[in-house]
């Protein structure tokens, strides 16, 4: 039962999120960038405090020998970087995409694909914060913080599911769908990365720290570029500090 709470948490993060982007993708207008860009901004700046002042910390806690697990997590956060980097790498090799409603319709669905195997890595961050909190029986503010870390984060990328789909012609319901069925991997991974937490500290640092990278690329490889090239401004700058800010009063308070 306990865990089908923090399962259910996840799907609302991950489906629920992704749902709401592609819903409002539906009715946006290209004139929104400017919001999107914000929104980017204080997610990513909300992510980097919760792994700064959340994640790395837990999973620098002392070994019974009174020494943290430095090296470990080092290796964690580089190896969660890498993986991440490499799936994008992969994925960024898709077929080419045409010109036309069709060529928009096609850009949908390989970001819709793109996005589904995003989403495992970062359910993974909300288990291991739901392990690192002593389980989801406890509902873990630590979890639940990151629970609506991700669920903020997934609203821009269910924007860019549904608005070319629909631009491509595919109906609105259809799209908004469809952009909520990317998130359902979400869930995979927050299983995944509890199940590998729950084995232990070391397992349990090892996951946090991966979580860690992987956040960490998101954030510097994907929404702060994607918001600044939405809105050349200082604007998305001070949205990413106000979210740093919100971010480490949520996790501290």
């Amino acid at each position: 039962m306990e865990l089908a709470w923090m399962l259910g948490i996840t799907a609302l993060a991950g489906v629920g999120g992704t749902g709401l982007g592609g819903a409002a993708g539906c009715l946006l207008r290209r004139e929104s960038s400017r919001a999107i860009s914000l929104l980017l901004s204080f997610a990513a700046g909300v992510m980097v405090a919760v792994v700064c002042f959340d994640l790395l910390t837990d999973a620098l806690t002392p070994d019974p020998d009174g020494k943290p697990p430095a090296l470990l997590v080092l290796a964690g956060v580089l190896i969660g970087y890498g993986a991440v980097d490499a799936l994008n790498r992969l994925l960024s090799r898709g077929p080419e995409i045409p010109e036309g409603r069709g060529g928009l319709l096609l850009a949908g669905l390989v970001m819709a694909a793109a996005i589904a195997l995003h989403n495992v890595p970062e359910g993974m961050v909300i288990g291991a914060s739901f392990a690192a909190g002593g389980g989801p029986d406890t509902l873990s503010r630590g979890g639940l913080v990151m629970a609506a870390v991700i669920g903020l984060h997934n609203i821009p990328e269910g924007m860019a599911v549904s608005a070319p789909m629909i631009s491509g012609g595919m109906p609105k319901p259809k799209a908004a769908a469809a952009a909520a069925a990317t998130g359902a991997p979400t869930v995979l991974g927050a299983a995944l990365g509890y199940a590998v937490g729950a084995l232990g500290p070391r397992m349990l640092a090892a996951a946090l720290s991966f979580a860690s990278g992987a956040m960490l690329y998101v954030v510097f490889g994907e929404l702060l570029p994607e918001a600044n090239g939405l809105w050349r401004s200082r604007a998305p700058a001070l949205a990413a500090v106000v979210g740093i800010l919100v971010g480490m009063l949520v996790v501290l308070l």
